[in-house]
């Protein structure tokens, strides 16, 4: 088969359109059964954007496991899970590309289900315009109201306010007008830029590619068309520039270039920039583009940059030009909007991995100041956020990093929380700003240093952390452990969990917020006591695997000795020394650990002890010959 020079060239007359299109990302959100993945299947259906095998291959799942009986289920074009599928909902988040004579498109189609709160907040955080869907017979839900103030802390300006199932109530255009009034309302407390309310009916096709006659009293665009046509928010290219560098380019010794995606602004040769948080400047010497070399570059680039001089820099500093205001653009303490995606709750003192552009820095959650009331848009002052939470907290970094308020730039601005243990992501975070007060906190250098107190001692220092359930003998092994010691001559300490509860922390009660708080103390003052070059031994039941790993990761690394006193449950009940056990069965002592709060047993313990079957003076010399000091 022939093919002609006119063909291959309206052929490529297209692939260069279509390659100089701008991309919409937009996602569809809403309730339960709202009808979100049948409204993209039926406008990639009636826009002709799907090609004639995969409407065959539609028609013939609509008739398997299809929801409409004889009609085409337009929703199983998104719904690629078999388990969406069986169960007529939307789990994960859909991504489908599709492109028209004007625009390209990326949609993600997004769960409803409350606990799937954390894939609609994938799928929005690269967002440009959201679409959500309500029911025209259930009006405004909790649901909707959930996704749409996650849209406005997201930083999504464009809404289309997609009214649907409007052939269920007689396209009734009172009933529109009340949904429309009650949504605005709820909705002008939010950061929308633009929100276009459209009735529709995704199953019969209404106002979705062509207006519908059903619906003759309104005149506003149909939902493709503003698909088409709305304005994104403000163009990154205009902003300052935010070059993160990902990685330090060096295949030979002659070429030293720094790799990045451009998150906002322009790029060009010759510029002076500036390379944060170190503060060196230098020029552009040249910019390439793969195998090609460019006069500039702007926003949604991946380039190589070369400096006209030899400036230290490595992953996760941040390019930015040298007339920027800079003064904002590094910081160790921050404010975030934090929605939380983990099953473990989040409590202050909690330490995290934190991922920031191309940077990875360790974090402590200093304060949770409070959280967001989905139906209220209320602030409510809690102790700890749960799954699916939308909170507002401070946290503190390591080390100072470059950043960049979210609302103005969301690839310095947005961040993650990772589990330093499982390495899961546990939360996403939106940065407000940063606080000033860190700024002005530095740590003074001293002559006397913990290394000179140990020498004047003639011992390292350590901390031997004891846990394990309340009657394990934790206190008598301390005990006996600090008087072999001692009589080596070694300087101890012993913190016991009484003692420090009846001073440091007596202001504590035995909430999972305030166990935590407990623990976070305990380790702070163990550090100190450790830099003062002592052996400390403490004493706590500690029942949360997550406030240990904290505790050690304080200390440098073979400074802290965890030792699980292994004593089952039913011998430290039986033997209930100070009568806690019975009480708390009784119900007098509320979150007792073993009988109404869990104990979570150490996986890897640096040591292991059981007072059920080894004698105390056994156990001591194993701690002992196991401790270096």
């Amino acid at each position: 088969m022939s093919v002609d020079n006119k063909s291959i060239e309206l052929v490529d007359d297209y692939i260069v359109k279509q390659g100089n299109l701008d991309t919409l990302r937009f996602i569809t959100c809403g309730s339960v059964d709202d009808g979100k993945s049948t409204l993209i299947g039926r406008m990639l259906h009636e826009s002709q954007m799907i090609f004639e095998d995969q409407v065959a291959i539609l028609i013939k799942e609509s008739k398997k496991i299809g929801t409409q009986g004889e009609d085409i289920d337009y929703a199983l074009l998104l719904d690629g899970l078999v388990a969406e599928r069986e169960q007529g909902i939307t789990i994960d988040v859909a991504y489908r590309f599709f492109s028209s004579d004007n625009r390209k498109f990326i949609v993600a189609d997004t769960p409803g289900h409350e606990q799937y709160t954390k894939n609609m907040v994938t799928g929005a955080s690269t967002a440009d315009c959201a679409v959500i869907l309500i029911d025209a017979r259930r009006g405004v839900l909790s649901q909707t109201r959930r996704h749409s103030i996650l849209c406005s802390i997201i930083g999504i300006k464009n809404i289309i306010l997609a009214i649907n199932k409007m052939d269920l109530v007689n396209y009734s255009e009172k009933i529109y007008d009340q949904i429309v009034k009650k949504f605005c309302s709820f909705a002008k407390d939010l950061n929308f830029k633009l929100i276009t309310p459209i009735p529709i009916s995704a199953l019969k096709g209404d106002n979705i590619v062509k207006l519908s006659n059903r619906t003759d009293w309104y005149l506003g665009p149909t939902f493709f068309n503003f698909l088409e046509t709305v304005d994104t928010q403000e163009s990154l290219v205009n902003k300052p520039l935010r070059l993160p560098v990902q990685w330090v380019n060096r295949p030979n010794q002659n070429f030293r270039g720094f790799s990045g995606i451009i998150e906002s602004g322009k790029i060009k040769v010759g510029q002076n920039i500036q390379i944060l948080p170190s503060g060196q400047s230098a020029n552009i010497k040249e910019i390439i583009l793969y195998k090609q070399s460019l006069i500039s570059a702007e926003a949604g680039q991946s380039i190589t940059i070369t400096l006209d001089k030899e400036i230290d820099a490595s992953r996760g500093d941040l390019i930015v030009d040298s007339n920027s205001e800079l003064n904002i653009l590094v910081s160790d303490h921050f404010e975030l909007n934090l929605i939380w995606m983990n099953d473990e709750p989040a409590f202050n003192g909690r330490r995290y991995l934190m991922k920031i552009g191309t940077t990875v820095v360790n974090a402590q959650i200093t304060r949770l100041k409070h959280k967001i009331n989905f139906n209220t848009f209320k602030k409510t002052p809690v102790s700890k956020l749960e799954i699916n939470d939308l909170g507002v907290i401070t946290i503190k970094t390591d080390r100072p990093i470059p950043f960049e308020k979210y609302e103005n730039c969301r690839g310095v601005g947005g961040v993650i929380l990772i589990n330093r243990s499982t390495k899961q992501t546990v939360a996403a975070g939106m940065i407000n700003f940063a606080l000033r007060r860190a700024k002005n906190l530095f740590t003074q250098k001293l002559d006397v240093d913990k290394r000179s107190r140990q020498l004047l001692n003639g011992h390292s220092s350590k901390v031997i952390w004891l846990t394990g359930l309340s009657g394990s003998g934790k206190s008598t092994i301390a005990n006996a452990l600090e008087k072999k010691y001692f009589s080596l001559g070694i300087r101890t300490y012993v913190l016991d969990g009484d003692m420090v509860r009846l001073s440091i922390n007596k202001d504590l009660g035995f909430s999972d917020a305030d166990r935590v708080e407990n623990i976070r103390r305990v380790s702070e003052v163990a550090k100190i006591l450790v830099d003062a070059g002592i052996l400390v031994i403490t004493s706590l039941i500690s029942p949360f695997k997550a406030d240990r790993e904290m505790a050690r990761n304080i200390f440098d690394e073979d400074e802290f000795i965890e030792v699980f006193v292994d004593t089952p449950l039913e011998v430290a009940e039986l033997r209930d020394p100070k009568g806690l056990y019975k009480k708390a069965r009784l119900g007098e002592i509320p979150n007792f650990t073993g009988v109404d709060s869990p104990y979570e047993k150490p996986e890897n313990p640096d040591i292991i002890v059981s007072t059920n079957n080894e004698h105390l003076d056994a156990i001591v010399n194993k701690i002992i010959s196991k401790v270096i000091i």
